[in-house]
C-alpha cells in the first residue's frame, strides 16, 4: 500500500449492500485519476447481511488500495458519515451513497474545482432508468439550485467547512444530506461539476415512482413548515420504512 497520505477520503455509509458494494468498489478504482492519492471508508450501521464478505473480497484482490471497512458505534447514516469523517487522512471528503457510481475522472474533477476555490459541490445525476419523470428529475440536477439537491448526487467538501459546519446534524436520522446541503447555500459554498453520476431507481422500483416522490415532497414539505427530524423520521417510518 501506499504509505503517503491521501488527498481524498471517500465515505460511503453502507446498511447491508451486498448488491452494490463490490461493484462500487471496483468501479470507484477504475474511474479514478489519481488512485494512489485516495483512500476509501466503507462506514457500517450494523449490516447483517453479506456486505463486509464482499468487503474483504475486493480488499483481498486488491491489496495496494487504500480500502477500510469501520464499523459505526452509532446507527444512522449521518453518525455513519460522521464517524467517516474522523478517521479520513485526507483534506477532502467525499460521501458517497453505495448505488451511486460517479463518472470518469472524478477525483480529478472535484479536486480542480477545490483548486479553484470551489470547496463543496456535487455532480449532476442520472437514475438508471428511462422513466420520464426521473429522466426529468435528473435533467434539473444541472442546475445550482438548492430545491434540485439530494444526497444521491454525492457530496464533495473540503475537511476545513466540513468542520467548521460541524458536520452532519445527528439528530436527522433522514434529511441529513439536505440538512448539510442547506448549510452550504447559506454560505454560499456550492457548485454543481457538469458532468453526470448514475445512482439506482430502487427505491422508486420498490415503493412505486409517485408513491414515493409523494412522501418526499411530504417530508420536504413538512421540513419546510418547521417540523422537526424526529417528526420527519417518524412520517418516514410510517409510510416508506416497510
Amino acid at each position: 500500500m501506499n504509505s503517503n497520505k491521501p488527498r481524498l477520503s471517500i465515505i460511503i455509509p453502507v446498511l447491508n449492500e451486498e448488491e452494490h458494494l463490490f461493484t462500487l468498489l471496483q468501479h470507484l478504482y477504475q474511474h479514478m485519476s489519481f488512485p494512489l492519492q485516495a483512500e476509501i471508508l466503507v462506514v457500517d450501521g450494523g449490516s447483517v447481511d453479506n456486505s463486509k464478505l464482499e468487503f474483504d473480497r475486493y480488499k483481498g484482490l486488491h491489496p495496494e488500495f487504500r480500502v477500510e471497512w469501520i464499523q459505526s458505534q452509532t446507527t444512522g447514516r449521518a453518525a455513519q458519515m460522521n464517524t467517516g469523517a474522523r478517521w479520513a487522512k485526507g483534506e477532502i471528503f467525499y460521501f458517497l451513497h453505495a448505488d451511486s457510481f460517479p463518472p470518469v475522472g472524478f477525483d480529478a474533477l472535484i479536486l480542480e474545482q477545490i483548486a479553484k476555490g470551489n470547496r463543496a459541490g456535487c455532480f449532476r445525476m442520472q437514475f438508471n432508468s428511462s422513466h420520464w419523470w426521473l429522466r426529468l428529475a435528473g435533467w434539473f440536477t444541472r442546475f445550482n439550485w438548492k430545491i434540485c439537491r439530494g444526497g444521491d448526487q454525492s457530496q464533495f467538501i473540503s475537511r476545513e467547512l466540513f468542520e467548521s459546519i460541524g458536520g452532519f446534524d445527528e439528530s436527522y436520522r433522514i434529511f441529513e444530506d439536505n440538512m448539510l446541503i442547506a448549510a452550504l447555500y447559506e454560505r454560499g459554498e456550492f457548485t454543481v461539476i457538469q458532468k453526470t453520476l448514475t445512482t439506482s431507481c430502487r427505491r422508486y422500483e420498490k415503493t412505486g415512482i409517485w408513491r414515493l416522490q409523494y412522501h418526499f415532497w411530504m417530508i420536504y414539505l413538512k421540513h419546510r413548515r418547521g417540523a422537526g427530524p424526529d417528526h420527519l423520521y417518524a412520517y418516514y417510518q410510517k409510510h416508506l420504512a416497510k
